[in-house]
């Protein structure tokens, strides 16, 4: 009998390993209208996976019955269903903590301010702060920022702390101010931060840097709140679709708190953490070679998040020249561009990817240069290092993102809140780089979608249907803001799947339907590929599912773990 040649005999041998594997029980979803963002297969009507949760194969439903008869069967009834959405960029324990403080979002006027304040308070400890966010006097008639006094009529004793909707400005009262770490009058200003005064006097607007001044007198949350917030964010997430966050910054003690998390299985969606900025949680990430993944896939951390500027809002944008509307500022830079790049420098060299939160284009434009002479030649290579937000860039910096081959990670609701008073802030000819989202796409700039939750909505439909638009939700205005840096449809869902996997190192894992990757994936009731524009932002899901289970289903009033 003539030997066997190499080829056969390692047939043979993989034949008698698969014959030894355990069988896996195999799910099917039928009766679907899938967009899979599969550039080989676009469409199908069913999907197949293992008990492991990756995918099996994509087909159609006739095609997946014939071959895995024994399969249990999931009828969608013609639901749409797209690949899970991620959010590139969000704040998860921002979020679940809104429920443990005062929801100030929208609020029309100081006055609505300190009426919600007050039914709020009167549940609380008489001895406990008073703690909110999501004031915005860009609401207010006035549009000016509030004093400690708007706040001390009622409340002349309990310390009061409100975070902007943007966290990056806090608006306290007077016995707040008597906690900061120093006398917060006179003339000097903290890095990074700025005190707003009235004279000598500090008005009750602590801007950037300078919130922590009377931040850390706030007691501080224990490891079982930071559970509790985090499951609350958790499920407001996987009920908006969302089967992945890219958390943009966490600091060691909380990352803690999420590893045992993920051990208990209490983590329903995959979570890509970022460290905040060069402190203990990067030197942890350095020790670990730059990387840390848990065996569950639902959490892992390769990023450091660091601070260059302010925000727009609160005028803390750092700007090439001053802001229209405040002459003699062109804002703060919240990291000392030393500091930044020694920063920058330590995570290249802990092989850690680089997120940079950049608004204004001075802001921008300081983040490439550092990269750029950082990275030097290896600006080649596959870092995928991110400009966060990249909100306004002067138009020549805008190739050099694909230059450096970064990822422009932005979030489309920014452009809709800010639409109303941008103009004010930046004047005409600085908006041809704000929110220019076809502009970076014409450069070959990956752009992963956010929406910096809880500044805005967590709900990706929003996201979805600004950047398609370019409007609010009452169609204005006519056409789309600045509607020439409108993406498509198609665009718009890539940003959120295939383009924030990338931005994460997970393309091969998440982003797009198809054979051997994650079944994380969304059953939506209408198609958001079809339907009217305005439709899309009123999207429910019927389902969200990671690894192949349901995380979410309407009607239930808790997301399954």
């Amino acid at each position: 009998m003539p030997l066997m040649s190499m080829s056969i005999r390692r047939a043979l041998v993989a034949v008698l390993a698969m014959a030894v594997l355990p069988l896996q029980a195999t799910t099917l979803l039928v009766n679907a209208h899938i967009h899979t963002l599969d550039p080989d297969k676009p469409q199908a009507t069913a999907l197949a996976w293992g008990d492991d949760g990756r995918l099996l194969a994509v087909g159609t439903t006739s095609e997946l019955q014939a071959q895995y008869r024994d399969a249990k069967s999931v009828d969608a009834h013609g639901a749409t269903v797209i690949p899970g959405l991620i959010d590139a960029h969000g704040h998860l324990l921002g979020l679940g903590v809104l429920r443990s403080q005062a929801d100030l979002v929208g609020a029309r006027s100081k006055a609505e301010v300190v009426k919600r304040l007050q039914a709020w308070a009167a549940s609380l400890p008489k001895d406990a702060w008073v703690l909110g966010r999501g004031w915005d006097q860009n609401l207010w008639p006035e549009k000016s920022f509030p004093s400690a006094a708007d706040l001390d009529a009622a409340f002349p004793d309990r310390p009061v702390y409100l975070e902007r909707v943007d966290g990056h400005a806090s608006w306290v009262n007077t016995a707040a101010m008597k906690r900061a770490k120093k006398s917060l009058d006179g003339d000097w200003q903290p890095d990074g931060g700025r005190i707003q005064r009235v004279g000598t006097r500090a008005s009750g607007v602590l801007v950037d840097g300078a919130q922590d001044l009377v931040q850390s007198a706030i007691p501080p949350m224990t490891p079982a709140q930071t559970r509790e917030a985090y499951k609350h964010a958790f499920d407001d997430a996987v009920a908006t679709g969302l089967t992945g966050v890219h958390d943009a910054g966490v600091s060691l003690d909380d990352f803690k708190v999420l590893q045992q998390m993920a051990k208990d299985g209490e983590i329903p969606l995959r979570l890509y953490e970022m460290a905040d900025g060069n402190h203990a949680a990067l030197d942890w990430l350095c020790a670990q070679g730059g990387q840390w993944i848990d065996p569950s896939g639902r959490l892992r951390m390769h990023t450091v998040k660091l601070y260059m500027d302010g925000a727009l809002g609160s005028r803390g944008a750092a700007l090439l020249s001053d802001y229209s509307d405040d002459h003699g500022n062109k804002g703060i830079f919240v990291t000392s561009p030393e500091d930044y790049r020694v920063a920058v420098a330590k995570a290249r060299g802990c092989k850690v990817q680089v997120a940079t939160h950049a608004i204004g284009d001075r802001g921008n434009r300081m983040v490439l240069d550092t990269y750029q002479a950082v990275l030097g030649k290896d600006a080649e290579t596959d870092h995928r290092w991110r400009v966060e937000h990249a909100q306004i860039v002067a138009l020549d910096d805008i190739p050099r993102f694909a230059t450096l081959h970064l990822i422009a990670s932005m979030q489309p609701t920014h452009a809709t809140s800010d639409m109303p008073w941008a103009a004010q802030r930046l004047g005409t000819e600085r908006l041809k780089g704000a929110y220019a989202w076809q502009r970076f796409l014409h450069e070959r700039v990956p752009l992963a979608f956010g929406s910096d939750f809880p500044v805005e909505s967590v709900n990706p439909m929003l996201g979805l249907y600004a950047a398609i638009t370019r409007q609010d939700l009452a169609g204005q205005p006519p056409g789309g803001w600045l509607p020439d840096q409108k993406v498509s449809r198609i665009q718009a869902l890539v940003g959120f799947t295939r383009a924030a996997a990338y931005a994460g190192f997970m393309e091969r894992e998440v982003g797009m339907l198809k054979a051997g990757m994650r079944a994380d994936f969304v059953l939506l009731n209408a198609d958001p590929l079809t339907i009217e524009p305005r439709q899309i932002a009123d999207l429910k899901p019927l389902s969200t599912w990671v690894d192949g289970k349901a995380v979410y289903t309407a009607g239930k009033t808790d997301a399954a773990r």
